[in-house]
């Protein structure tokens, strides 16, 4: 669900027109539904009242501070994966006593920063780590409280770049080998054992690995249980969102016949589905549940506006030529992901051709969509790439010495800029 929708031929965020928006902050933009990150939330917090819980926002998927205030005022703990990330969390007004910090190459300095700031757990990915954590803790008279995250070995059936819960991916301890590995611990005197964690992948849209994993892992949690003073089970996050014919217009006239069957067909993984796959094995478990979501909370709340610049036709294809480019979402060119790509102005017909949509940037790579069936769009015209609210902004970059583009938070009919679009000048600003 999501809070985009074309009204009077428009299309809106809220109650607010996009147009209004790059009107006033130019294009590229990323805009934000500050409704619809708070009703996945909420809801996802009503699925999960039968457990003692608390979700844990992955910052990594979208760390705008404004949007990681809006997530700590409504509750929620947060999943760091670095010390930038906690300083983020702080600036936001979050809590680090409710940050778990996970990661394979944790820094001495982020250690000792988490330590000072008392963060709720570190997620401990190796032996090595462990003891790294538990001399730093030494030096600093102070113990630390970890998590052993299990590496459960089940194929997420996600792309092969972000999953994370097989024996030959970097991340976790293998499962036959974690219970060796919390005796290692229990025998640290700056250690403190407070849970444990797991994370099998991300974009994830069928309950059954998440099932599976708990259940792979539950023997291990009950053995653990009856040895040291366990607090909590963090499942991880992944819950995945869809990208394809996930946008809800006023008619969908201008759809192709097989746009439709993909919106009826193409399903995603509900909270609800979700909810009543994990609920019954965790309660039995009886520890609090930690959960790690990020793309199902912001994925679907951003878009990101481009205009186009050209339109060029060559004997082979028809280039639309837009003014974002991979270095401010590159999950196509990274991911081969798909995003829906929708014109801000309603289409008044049916009419669609084949088009590639590329950005300006000096890459082949450097493309949203290929062959993809679409309105026809004219120089100048505007359009949204649905559903980059998640790993769009945050894995941006500088690449062809591009600035930065803003971002917008859109709650009901107000709209407020909540990062300013880099200069020329912020280019070479740190350079010596």
């Amino acid at each position: 669900m999501h809070s985009f929708h074309y009204r009077n031929g428009e299309l809106y965020c809220e109650e607010v027109a996009l147009r209004r928006a790059t009107d006033e902050f130019g294009t590229p933009l990323y805009v934000y539904s500050a409704g619809t990150i708070l009703d996945h939330y909420r809801r996802l917090d009503a699925a999960l009242l039968p457990l003692d819980h608390l979700i844990c926002y992955a910052v990594k998927a979208n760390s705008n501070r404004a949007i990681l205030k809006l997530l700590a005022d409504a509750g929620a703990g947060f999943d760091i994966v670095s010390g930038g990330e906690l300083y983020r969390v702080l600036k936001a007004g979050g809590a680090a006593a409710k940050c778990t910090f996970a990661g394979v190459g944790k820094s001495r300095e982020e250690i000792e920063y988490a330590l000072d700031e008392h963060v709720h757990s570190f997620n401990v990915e190796s032996e090595a780590e462990l003891e790294w954590i538990d001399r730093i803790a030494r030096e600093k008279g102070l113990k630390a409280p970890i998590a052993l995250r299990v590496n459960p070995d089940v194929d997420a059936g996600t792309h092969r770049y972000v999953s994370t819960g097989r024996s030959e991916n970097k991340f976790g301890i293998a499962l036959h080998h974690v219970a060796a590995v919390y005796e290692k611990a229990a025998r640290l005197p700056n250690i403190e054992i407070r849970g444990v964690q797991m994370h099998i992948g991300s974009q994830i849209t069928d309950a059954a690995p998440f099932a599976e994993a708990i259940a792979k892992v539950t023997p291990l949690i009950l053995e653990l249980k009856e040895r040291y003073p366990l607090e909590f089970f963090s499942v991880g996050g992944g819950i995945g969102i869809v990208y394809e014919s996930s946008f809800a217009s006023g008619s969908r006239d201008w759809w192709s016949e097989k746009d439709r069957v993909a919106a009826t067909m193409t399903l995603p993984l509900t909270i609800h589905d979700y909810a009543a796959a994990i609920v019954a094995p965790l309660r039995a478990i009886g520890l609090r549940v930690l959960l790690e979501p990020g793309r199902l909370l912001v994925g679907n709340a951003g878009v990101l506006l481009t205009r186009v610049r050209y339109v060029k036709q060559t004997e082979h294809k028809k280039f639309v030529i837009v003014d974002a480019g991979m270095n401010d979402l590159i999950r196509p060119a990274l991911y081969q992901s798909y995003h829906e790509i929708v014109p801000v102005r309603e289409p008044a017909g049916t009419e669609r051709e084949s088009v590639d949509v590329v950005g300006p940037v000096c890459e082949s790579g450097d493309f949203f969509a290929q062959d993809r069936e679409l309105p026809e769009m004219k120089e100048g015209d505007l359009a949204a790439l649905m559903s980059a609210g998640a790993y769009g902004f945050a894995m941006a970059s500088n690449y062809n010495s591009r600035p930065f583009p803003a971002e917008v938070l859109v709650q009901g009919e107000r709209f407020s800029l909540i990062r300013r679009r880099q200069t020329m000048e912020d280019l070479v600003r740190e350079e010596c």
